[in-house]
């Protein structure tokens, strides 16, 4: 420890790990070349919102508003695939069963607060009670590497990985969203399957978290305790950003491995009459998901058919931008866009009604969205 509340030794995997016995939760990018890190951690929720199923979209959106409002700081949380159908006038396509008990929605504030330090080495606390610091500390204490020492063996799940739907069932998903394509319901959707295995009783879903941060490179991350059930995420894809009323949204639709030749792998995806055609009803789709909260004329598109690597992996993207209007917030934004139009298709509400009947799982939080709001317009 440099100073009080800055750990510039604990990078964040290491310190999610030493917490895990506070529950810790997460939102976090990684630095790259040209950027910082950034996001939060926080510890010991000093108030926690929940989406009941039964309010109607209206009721839920104010409530929400108000909890960020009165809670005075950053808030992180998320909302499921199924908040966003109900905004579309389709509740109840998405509901819980038996295998999925993750709440539809739920946001906290903290009583402290780690962000990382601009190189994502270290940690600086940015909230926190005295009793916070020490535990933090005797936290960090306990779980000091050794000079040199290098992150454990990577984590296993149990065996027994079962799948929602089989090769054969998959393909009779896909043979059925064609015909309705072809019968003109739909240009595009998006379908899904859910895999599930064993959870070892040695493993922490803190150093899972871990791994994925070391090793597996994404621009998001996000870990999330809802109380018996954990989220753990990593994602390449930026569904939507408003800083400073700025809007920004980054769909991805193109994807190819890099393989041995990474430039002749870009330039074949980049080729790509089907991918294009993806990408461009997207982007399309998402203009005019972010207009009704935009100042007229300010939507627009740059870059389409950018490239970004991660992973061994290429992914093709646009950026769909805009300007907040008057009278309009974040969370406004957020609620009438959800669930994203990369993860449904277009026209949405149409696409989404036809995956609920081809689907027979429930995508809870998966495609729906993690957020972390400094703010209404942040």
């Amino acid at each position: 420890m440099t100073a009080r509340g800055c750990w510039d030794w604990v990078e964040p995997g290491r310190a999610l790990e030493a917490l895990a016995a506070h529950a810790p939760d997460a939102f976090l990018t990684p630095a790259v070349p040209g950027m910082r890190a950034s996001g939060l951690i926080g510890l010991w929720p000093r108030a926690q919102w929940r989406l009941d199923p039964a309010w109607t979209p209206e009721a839920a959106r104010a409530d929400l508003a108000r909890f960020c409002a009165d809670a005075g700081g950053p808030v992180l949380g998320y909302l499921g695939y199924g908040a966003g159908l109900a905004g579309l006038g389709l509740p109840g396509l998405d509901q819980p069963d038996q295998e999925d008990g993750f709440p539809p929605g739920v946001f906290r504030a903290y009583h402290a607060l780690l962000a990382p330090t601009p190189d994502g080495r270290g940690l600086r606390l940015l909230a926190g009670r005295s009793e916070d610091v020490r535990r933090i500390r005797e936290a960090f204490a306990a779980h000091a590497p050794l000079p040199g020492s290098s992150p454990g063996l990577a984590p296993r799940l149990g065996g027994g990985l079962r799948a929602s739907l089989d090769a054969h069932g998959y393909r009779a998903a896909v043979r059925r969203a064609l015909n309705h394509i072809l019968d003109g319901d739909v240009y595009q959707l998006n379908l899904s399957i859910r895999f599930a295995a064993d959870w070892p009783g040695d493993l922490t879903p803190q150093a899972l978290f871990a791994h994925l941060l070391r090793t597996k490179p994404a621009p998001f991350y996000v870990l999330f305790d809802t109380g018996g059930h954990v989220l753990c995420s990593t994602s390449p894809e930026r569904f939507l950003q408003v800083r400073r009323g700025r809007v920004l949204s980054q769909p991805i639709k193109g994807t190819r491995a890099a393989g041995p030749d990474p430039s002749a792998s870009a330039r074949e995806l980049l080729a790509s009459a089907k991918e294009d055609a993806e990408l461009s009803m997207i982007v399309d789709l998402i203009r005019n998901d972010i207009s009704p909260h935009c100042a007229y004329g300010s939507v627009g598109v740059r870059g389409h058919k950018s490239l970004t690597l991660a992973d061994g992996l290429w992914q093709m993207y646009a950026n769909v931008t805009g300007r907040m209007r008057p009278g309009s917030t974040a969370l406004d934004l957020l609620w009438d866009a959800l669930p994203p139009g990369s993860v449904t298709g277009c026209p949405k509400a149409r696409a989404a009604e036809i995956i609920a009947a081809l689907e027979p799982h429930r995508r809870g939080p998966y495609c729906g969205c993690l957020a972390l709001t400094h703010g209404p317009n942040d």
